[in-house]
């Protein structure tokens, strides 16, 4: 058993990135981590790495009852696994599409169907879903990968509402730009290349979108929020973490008429 003031925590995703800041972050504090990830690295990590794939039920499955029998209690979990296509939304193949919805939405569905018996019968725990600024407002060129948090905020939300009477808590992190992996490891849809006629605008949007990633926060921004969110008794429903002026466009986004908003993200964009 965890001992009883650190906790037993899940974080899919951890290989790199959010994932593994937070994973570094809280083995830290004491808490007993579990990271997942398709194919685990043998580096050396404080914290444990286990394989998991949250696109297969067995394998979730699998490294649930790893952390079960070794802990026998799961306090927390992180949903970050994630995929992200570039490319506009006319040039992504239907596959292309159902695999980031496979990993960025079913996949966190999974791991929560998962874990809910176990932090029901507990009568405690707390579910994090790793959104986006990018699920709360469309973004250009990154209309799947909108689309998949987009889905995970209304899951969450009506989550939240379900399991609450259980003691259990359900949260959404929506991250702004941050300094990862995620950038290099972004997939051009097939069709984006120089024959698409949205080519030469999603080249020019894609440069500005590396460019805001790359002198984004560190991830380390993110795993302290994470932290924050485990050791209090009754998360908000929702964090988004950023910069004033990233925090400033959500407010605004759900302020301004549609039509100004747009104008704002197409400006700031270079979109025509």
């Amino acid at each position: 058993m965890a001992k009883r003031n650190h906790k037993a925590i899940l974080i899919t995703g951890a290989s790199s990135g959010i994932g593994r800041a937070c994973a570094v972050y809280l083995s830290q504090q004491g808490h007993a981590v579990y990271g997942t990830s398709r194919r685990p690295r043998p580096d050396a990590m404080p914290f444990t790495m286990l394989p998991m794939d949250v696109t297969d039920d067995a394998s979730v499955q699998q490294a649930l009852q790893t952390i079960l029998e070794q802990q026998g209690q799961l306090d927390a979990v992180v949903n970050n696994a994630g995929i992200g296509y570039g490319g506009a939304v006319e040039d992504t193949a239907i596959e292309e599409a159902r695999a980031t919805l496979e990993t960025n939405f079913l996949g966190a569905l999974r791991v929560c169907q998962a874990v809910l018996p176990t932090m029901r019968a507990q009568g405690r725990g707390t579910i994090i879903n790793v959104s986006s600024i990018g699920g709360l407002m469309g973004l250009p060129y990154q209309g799947l990968y909108s689309a998949s948090k987009y889905a995970l905020e209304g899951l969450s939300e009506a989550l939240r509402m379900e399991v609450k009477a259980f003691g259990v808590h359900v949260v959404l992190l929506e991250p702004g730009d941050i300094h990862t992996a995620f950038t290099a490891n972004r997939r051009n849809t097939r069709a984006s290349g120089a024959t698409s006629a949205y080519y030469e605008t999603y080249t020019r949007v894609l440069e500005k979108i590396e460019s805001d990633e790359r002198n984004g926060a560190q991830p380390e921004v993110v795993a302290r929020t994470v932290a924050r969110i485990i050791a209090i008794p009754a998360p908000k429903a929702r964090y988004v973490v950023g910069p004033f002026y990233e925090k400033l466009a959500v407010l605004l986004k759900r302020l301004s008429p549609d039509a100004l908003f747009e104008w704002i993200m197409r400006l700031n964009y270079g979109v025509k």
